[in-house]
């Protein structure tokens, strides 16, 4: 039987590394007022947004993605790009309830 040496029970893998969080990963859970499919109306022009859906305007930002749980709710993660998505965010969508990790 193989030894796990070096991980230990709080998300750290081989000694010296650090967990996702620890090293800079942001999580994001928003629930939206408006269903999720609605909030993609915000990129009608695809060529001007580059992107048609929120979930493709948020995957664009490098080291950020955007994961529906169900029809108003979305994980999102990045790890040096989260201040800018959520001012965005706040300013943009109808977030009824967000949790931040």
């Amino acid at each position: 039987m193989s030894s796990r040496t070096g991980q230990v029970a709080n998300g750290k893998g081989k000694e010296g590394e650090q967990a996702m969080n620890e090293a800079g990963y942001q999580t994001l859970i928003v629930k939206f007022s408006e269903p999720i499919t609605a909030l993609d109306g915000i990129f009608d022009d695809a060529e001007a947004w580059g992107v048609d859906t929120l979930k493709g305007w948020i995957d664009s930002y490098e080291s950020s993605r955007f994961t529906a749980i169900d029809s108003h709710t979305a994980v999102i993660t990045s790890e040096y790009n989260m201040e800018c998505l959520k001012e965005w965010l706040e300013k943009c969508t109808p977030i009824t309830e967000k949790t931040e990790f």
